[in-house]
C-alpha cells in the first residue's frame, strides 16, 4: 500500500538532508514496526493550500495511496492568507482524497503570536473544526513540544532542524497508527 505525504517544507526536509527528516524516518518506523507502506513524499517548499488543491487529483490518480498525510496551511498563514480560503481548500482536499478511497490524516500547524490572538487562534482552530466536520484524524500540531526551543529551529526560526525531525515524527505518529493496516 501507498502513503503519500503531501505537505509544504515542513515536510520536504528544507535545509536539512532528505533521509534526516521526518517523512524518511517515518519510512524507517513503518518498516521496523513492519507495516508494508511505501512512502512518497509529495511534499514542495512554498506550497500554499491553493496550491495543493490544484495538483492534488492528479496525485491521487498516480499513487493511489491508502492514506494521505495532508500538512498543508503554514504558507498560507505566513502570508496572512484569509483562514477562511485555507479551510476551503483543504476541506476540497479532503473530500478528494476520501472519494479515492484514501484514509486522511489532517496536520495542523501553529503560527507564530506575532500574527496576532485572533488570526493565530482562528488558524489553530481551522484544523480541529476541519478534522471534526470531515471525520478524519488530527495530529493537531506537527511542531508540539519545539515551538518554544531556538535550539531545534534552522536561524529563519522558521523551519525545524534536523535535531527536531524526531519530534515532529512522533507528533504525527501518535494520530497516524490507527490509520494504518498490518
Amino acid at each position: 500500500e501507498t502513503l503519500v505525504v503531501f505537505g509544504d517544507s515542513l515536510s520536504a526536509a528544507y535545509g536539512i538532508a532528505e533521509r534526516r527528516g521526518w517523512v524518511a524516518l517515518l519510512g524507517e518506523r513503518l518498516r521496523q514496526e513492519r507495516l508494508d507502506y511505501s512512502v512518497v513524499n509529495a511534499s514542495i517548499s512554498g506550497e500554499i493550500t491553493s496550491g495543493g488543491r490544484s495538483r492534488l487529483s492528479k496525485l491521487l490518480a498516480q499513487h493511489k495511496p491508502a492514506v494521505l498525510i495532508l500538512e498543508l496551511g503554514a504558507n498560507d498563514g505566513l502570508r496572512g492568507l484569509p483562514v477562511g480560503e485555507m479551510k476551503k481548500n483543504l476541506a476540497a482536499m479532503i473530500a478528494l482524497a476520501q472519494d479515492s478511497g484514501a484514509r486522511v490524516l489532517l496536520v495542523g500547524v501553529h503560527m507564530p503570536p506575532n500574527y496576532g490572538e485572533d488570526y493565530t487562534r482562528a488558524f489553530a482552530d481551522a484544523f480541529a473544526e476541519l478534522a471534526k466536520r470531515q471525520r478524519v484524524a488530527l495530529a493537531p500540531d506537527l511542531t508540539a513540544g519545539i515551538g518554544e526551543r531556538l535550539d531545534l529551529f534552522q536561524p529563519d526560526r522558521i523551519h525545524p532542524n534536523e535535531a527536531a525531525q524526531p519530534a515532529l515524527l512522533e507528533n504525527v505518529w501518535k494520530a497516524l497508527r490507527p490509520l494504518l493496516t498490518r
